[in-house]
């Protein structure tokens, strides 16, 4: 992928009255000008042999990119065992789902800390996520907004490294969250950039997956997904420090005025 994609996490809200289904989503967003969406498997999976052949035509047809954004029931730092395995079976299923509409790109939040060193968490979250199959789809670790949530830069860049089929979705309100209103300056964002590239190499950048949304936080981190008019998080400077490391893949919007603000998103980008 050499250019930026831009999308919506969710169904579009639209007028408010259109009820929308993956299927008829797709060209929507399309026709609003937007490249990408992410299939919210959060609380269930709902891709099924029912709908895949009616997405896979709009999918087609409208060019448009697909991921998904796993179960938020996901621990692979669980020290019950059917805890864990539950974990790694609403993986499972999310990634198969999403392969059979030709999406390749699965986020989830790997797990918590639960009292334990961080070095110990990484170590087993790690021997948990070689147990995923390789199905072509790739595990996107996403960076988290509460220090009481395993997920830093290091922590999930350093996991990709080690584990082939992992790669990082860097959430970058997530991050502005987690350390209290960090993000400030182009600069700010750039750092990130620049660790992530230091951990797994330049071509990392060549094939990112981003979230992006306004965020209320506080000092445990964050609270809730804002519209960006009411965030302190700057977006501005954000997509600038990726144009200025030549930074290519998919930014999904996670905010409350989804199509709105994504569109926001892809309108800056493009003017800078």
């Amino acid at each position: 992928m050499n250019t930026m994609l831009f999308g919506i996490s969710g169904l579009p809200h639209g007028d408010g009255k259109t009820k929308f289904a993956y299927a008829t989503a797709i060209p929507h967003l399309r026709g609003l000008g937007l490249d990408a969406m992410e299939l919210p498997f959060v609380r269930s999976v709902n891709v099924t042999a029912k709908n895949q052949a009616a997405i896979l035509r709009a999918k087609a047809e409208n060019d448009f990119h697909l991921t998904a954004h796993a179960s938020y029931f996901i621990n692979l730092n669980a020290a019950e065992p059917d805890k864990l395995e539950a974990s790694l079976a609403r993986i499972r299923q999310g990634a198969e789902a999403l392969a059979l509409v030709g999406g390749r790109d699965l986020v989830f939040h790997p797990g918590y800390y639960l009292g334990q060193p961080p070095q110990a968490v990484l170590q087993t979250i790690g021997e948990n996520l070689r147990r995923l199959p390789d199905t072509g789809v790739r595990y996107r670790l996403e960076t988290t907004g509460k220090a009481t949530q395993f997920g830093t830069v290091a922590e999930l860049a350093g996991l990709c490294r080690e584990v082939p089929t992992c790669k990082p979705c860097l959430d970058f309100s997530h991050i502005h969250a987690r350390d209290n209103g960090a993000l400030k300056t182009r600069a700010d964002f750039s750092r990130v950039l620049r660790q992530l590239a230091d951990i797994l190499g330049e071509a990392a950048l060549g094939e990112l997956h981003i979230h992006i949304s306004g965020i209320e936080y506080g000092p445990k981190g964050e609270k809730r997904h804002l519209p960006l008019a009411q965030s302190d998080f700057d977006y501005t400077a954000c997509l600038a420090a990726l144009r200025d490391h030549g930074a290519a893949g998919c930014v999904i919007c996670e905010s409350p005025v989804l199509e709105h603000d994504a569109m926001l998103l892809k309108k800056t980008w493009l003017a800078l």
